[in-house]
């Protein structure tokens, strides 16, 4: 019913437009009652889909990644739709409006989507109001830099962002990776990036319980830079890494939008993504779990990414062109075995 009906009617309007017609239209129907029949049509409750990583236990293994749900406005109704955790974010310490509009393209032929919106969000204290009234539901808090930060203060805005969501969420993510920032080399160098995250692991143990933290990498690393990230994991001891981000590169991309500047999601990474999987899991040994994300638009792309190393997958694009039932058919491929 979606692909057929509801999607193409969706993909005649602006995506940007859309994403907040959409936001508005679930929380319509969950305030009427559908709640329970979303849960009833999406939801698989096994014990077989539990997964127990970084000291939490996952429902299921197939997650919301960050930028549908930035400010923590719709999580609880997006819960309903089959998703073990929800990720928030990206996060920054004040509100930004983010890029200039237009900012979000559409490549229907390619099955993919190019945002360069900007880390548009309203503030840590806007999500850490919304996670209060959270109960049960795992939550991730990706975090990153305001545009306006100067070099020597990107540190400081990470770490303003992670002590006022520290109790609200399960689990942080280091969003260092978005290509959609101003200055947004020195989050690659790897000296920098030891920084950080030894100052955001120095202010996690000043709490009484840890939060696992994780780093979200680019799909764009050749095999030079993926070593370095993983001997930054075995440095720092980081608790693991999200790969992918969004991309930069646009090889064999045949949709009008294919030039829009901004980072590249859904079916056109898929193998990209799952690649950088493969890589670190071999290369590591399997020494640090890996959260699979990118061009994630089928039961075979989810479980391509859990064979090469993955020990939990995240939706967006696909989550987006393939509707809600995505979910549902994932958990049961995992089943399957």
């Amino acid at each position: 019913m979606y692909k057929l009906l509801i999607r193409p009617i969706l993909f005649l309007f602006d995506p940007e437009k859309v994403h907040y017609f959409s936001f508005f239209m679930i929380r319509i129907f969950n305030s009427i009652g559908f709640g329970g029949l979303f849960r009833s049509l999406f939801q698989i409750k096994n014990k077989k889909l539990e997964r127990e990583l970084f000291g939490i236990k996952f429902a299921n293994p197939v997650g919301l990644a960050a930028g549908f749900d930035k400010n923590a406005d719709l999580y609880k109704e997006l819960s309903n739709f089959g998703f073990g955790f929800i990720e928030i974010g990206t996060i920054t310490p004040k509100k930004q409006i983010g890029n200039e509009k237009k900012r979000l393209f559409r490549l229907k032929d390619d099955q993919g989507i190019i945002n360069r919106m900007g880390f548009n969000n309203n503030g840590v204290k806007a999500a850490v109001k919304k996670l209060k009234s959270n109960t049960n539901i795992i939550i991730g808090g990706n975090i990153g830099k305001n545009t306006e930060t100067f070099h020597e203060k990107y540190t400081e805005d990470y770490l303003i962002c992670f002590n006022e969501l520290h109790s609200y969420v399960d689990y942080f993510v280091l969003n260092v990776s978005c290509p959609n920032v101003s200055s947004h080399a020195k989050l690659n160098d790897k000296d920098y990036l030891e920084e950080l995250i030894t100052a955001v692991q120095k202010a996690n143990k000043a709490f009484e319980k840890q939060k696992p933290i994780l780093l979200k990498i680019a799909p764009d690393l050749n095999d030079s830079q993926l070593d370095e990230i993983i001997e930054l994991v075995k440095i720092t001891s980081i608790d693991g890494v999200i790969a992918s981000n969004t991309s930069i590169a646009r090889d064999k991309l045949i949709s009008e939008n294919k030039k829009q500047m901004g980072g590249l999601s859904g079916k056109p990474i898929t193998d990209k993504s799952t690649e950088v999987i493969r890589y670190l899991h071999i290369n590591s040994n399997g020494s640090f779990p890996i959260i699979g994300v990118g061009g994630i638009h089928s039961e075979k792309d989810a479980m391509d990414k859990l064979n090469a190393g993955a020990r939990l997958v995240q939706l967006y694009t696909g989550f987006i062109y393939e509707g809600p039932g995505l979910v549902k058919r994932i958990n049961k491929a995992i089943l399957k075995g």
